[in-house]
C-alpha cells in the first residue's frame, strides 16, 4: 500500500480544507438520481403509452356508434319521405275516411267574407276526369288563320293568331276534410 505524502506549508492548510474520501462518496448519490430519472421517465413513457392506446379504443368504439347511429337515422329519414309522399298521404287519409275538400271561403281583414264555400263531397277518386266545355274545345268562332306564305327571300310569312289558344285548367289542389263537418 501506498503511504499519502506529508503536505507542507500551505499545501497542507488547503489539504485541510477538503474532507477525506469525499471521491468515493458523492459518486454514490449522483449514480442513484441517474438511475432513479432513467426508471421514473421509463414508467412514465409506460403510463403515457397506455392512456394512448386506451384513448384510440375509445374513439374507435365512438367512431362505430356514430356509423351505427347515421345508418339508423339515414333509414328513419327513408320511411318519413315514404309516409310524407303525396300517394301516401291521400291513401291514408282515404283510409281516415277523408274526402277532398270543398270550395273555400276566405276572410277579409276588414271581417266581409270572399267566396262561398262548398261542402266536402266524396268522389270515387282524387284523379276523377277534367270535363270541358265544348266551347273550350272547339276553335274559336272567327275567320280561320291565312295558310303561310314565303316572300322573294325564302322567309315564311305567317298570319298572327286571331284568338289565344284555349287553355286546358289545371287540376285543383284540394285539402282533405272530413265529411259532414
Amino acid at each position: 500500500m501506498r503511504r499519502k505524502p506529508q503536505l507542507r506549508g500551505r499545501a497542507a492548510q488547503l489539504a485541510r480544507l477538503l474532507p477525506a474520501g469525499a471521491g468515493q462518496a458523492a459518486r454514490t448519490p449522483f449514480v442513484l438520481l441517474v438511475v432513479l430519472l432513467l426508471g421514473g421517465g421509463l414508467i412514465g413513457l409506460l403510463v403515457l403509452n397506455s392512456a394512448l392506446s386506451e384513448g384510440s379504443f375509445r374513439l374507435d368504439d365512438l367512431q362505430r356508434e356514430t356509423k351505427s347511429l347515421t345508418d339508423e337515422e339515414q333509414e328513419l329519414q327513408r320511411d318519413v319521405d315514404s309516409y310524407s309522399a303525396p300517394d301516401a298521404l291521400q291513401r291514408r287519409a282515404r283510409e281516415l275516411g277523408m274526402v277532398p275538400g270543398g270550395d273555400p271561403a276566405f276572410l277579409e281583414p276588414d271581417g266581409t267574407v270572399k267566396g262561398v264555400p262548398g261542402p266536402a263531397v266524396e268522389r270515387s277518386s282524387l284523379r276523377d276526369p277534367v270535363v270541358l266545355p265544348p266551347e273550350a274545345i272547339a276553335p274559336a268562332a272567327g275567320p280561320a288563320p291565312a295558310p303561310a306564305a314565303s316572300d322573294s327571300s325564302g322567309q315564311f310569312l305567317t298570319a298572327a293568331p286571331t284568338a289565344p289558344p284555349p287553355t286546358i285548367p289545371a287540376p285543383s289542389a284540394e285539402p282533405f276534410t272530413t265529411p259532414g263537418r
